[in-house]
């Protein structure tokens, strides 16, 4: 798997939208900068909806802003709200949801007023949990129309920039400029894909959502390689994405190529839902773009790229089969060594650097626990006998609360130490495995 979750979302809504207003700098400022979190290849950032400040997932893939994960975001207020129904990737049916507007959002000087949300209701719809971090929505084609947006994947910033011909003087400078498509509010790019020694014209979308290299979806020309396997992709707004995943030749943008890629290829029940725009066959998500600084100008239709150190690293998914994610907290005991000053007693007795350090005392913190909600079938997780529900008790002798969630998916992908030893706990018993991680492709 090539990256732990995949985050792609197609959002379907089968009524007329009413005009909204879309992201502008305040103060006639010529760019604001705002920090993000980046957590397998996405993007992740703060901003406050009707004053309180929530957590967004940026994804050029969808076209409106979706909230989830509330429950515990109870001081929001919604303005003019009325119930809904949505549907997009994912083999299940349509889903509740709310329809808002005259929000306004806001962060670090980017205003928009008369917002329109879609807030999903399901609370099972939680990113928080894949991702490792709290995680309130998801915010995609508003926060790019009207304005320059430069994304610092090695800096973790993001830079919006005023829409004008001075900044695009100054950027197409140190980029490199390659055209873009706006179609239903959704960017894409012509690339070239080699399949089989035969280039193939290959029209994708431009999708930061998107954690994997590229997806592909089959057609006349390109067909799933032989030498692949099934895997789950991850979660959409109506259900799982299943499909396979395999390695492509070679795939170039401009004048970049990116070779042996690993490329996902969802199934057909999984984009029933999707309206595929003319000539599209698949998207680019993070685990290219994070190769670059990228700019996405959506008002003059091009995307700005320019190398980053990361550019030459290798591909890589995860070789153990098995999908981890978050399972609630737990109170944990935890020993703490406390330092104390010795009191003189005495003129002769004065020592203010003297410490007594061999004193303890224990505090319980509340810690993640790590459960396994997947196994890829025929994978070293599934040969050794790993099973869906199991709890992770220690990864490598350590316990799993040392590590974030993203440290423990970089441990599954690894091609530095194969061999893996995890304890679990399955009802009620401890159970030891030892895998190791092989490449299938």
């Amino acid at each position: 798997m090539k990256k732990y979750i995949v985050l792609f979302f197609g959002l379907l809504i089968s009524f007329s939208l009413q005009a909204q207003s879309d992201f502008l700098l305040e103060n006639q400022k010529s760019k604001v900068t705002i920090p993000f979190k980046l957590i397998n290849n996405l993007v992740f950032i703060p901003i406050k909806v009707n004053g309180v400040e929530l957590n967004f997932l940026l994804d050029s893939g969808v076209e409106e802003t979706i909230l989830f994960s509330m429950e515990d975001k109870q001081e929001v207020s919604f303005n003019n709200v009325e119930k809904i129904k949505l549907r997009g990737l994912g083999s299940e049916e349509e889903i509740e949801g709310l329809k808002s507007t005259n929000n306004v959002l806001e962060s670090h000087g980017l205003k928009s007023t008369s917002h329109l949300l879609y807030i999903i209701l399901d609370q099972s719809f939680n990113l928080s949990s894949q991702i490792g971090i709290p995680v309130n929505g998801i915010i995609g084609h508003r926060f790019f129309k009207n304005n320059l947006v430069e994304i610092n994947y090695q800096r973790k910033k993001l830079v919006v920039h005023a829409n004008n011909e001075k900044t695009r003087s100054k950027i197409s400078k140190k980029f490199t400029s390659v055209p873009i498509t706006i179609e239903r509010s959704k960017p894409y790019v012509y690339t070239t894909a080699i399949v089989d020694n035969v280039a193939i014209p290959a029209k994708l979308l431009i999708d930061i959502g998107n954690s994997d290299a590229f997806w592909v979806f089959e057609n006349d020309k390109i067909k799933l390689p032989k030498k692949n396997f099934p895997d789950f992709l991850g979660k959409g707004f109506s259900g799982d994405i299943e499909g396979h995943r395999a390695k492509i030749a070679k795939f170039s943008i401009a004048n970049f190529e990116f070779k042996n890629s690993i490329v996902s290829f969802p199934d057909s029940t999984s984009i029933r839902n999707v309206k595929m725009v003319p000539d599209r066959i698949g998207s680019v998500g993070g685990e290219i773009l994070k190769r670059f600084t990228l700019v996405l100008d959506y008002a003059d239709r091009k995307m700005y790229l320019k190398k980053n150190s990361k550019f030459s690293e290798p591909f890589t998914y995860n070789k153990s089969g098995i999908t981890v994610q978050h399972k609630g907290l737990q109170w944990v005991q935890e020993t703490v060594r406390l330092q104390t000053v010795k009191v003189a007693t005495t003129m002769n007795d004065v020592n203010p650097d003297s410490k007594k350090d061999d004193n303890f005392r224990y505090k319980f913190s509340l810690k993640p626990v790590y459960e396994i909600v997947n196994i890829r079938k025929n994978s070293a997780a599934e040969k050794c006998g790993l099973q869906r529900g199991d709890i992770i008790v220690s990864v490598n002798k350590i316990l799993p609360y040392k590590y974030s969630l993203q440290q423990i998916n970089a441990i599954l992908k690894s091609d530095d130490h194969p061999w893996i030893t995890l304890e679990i706990e399955r009802k009620s018993l401890l159970l030891k495995f030892r895998l190791k991680l092989e490449d299938e492709l």
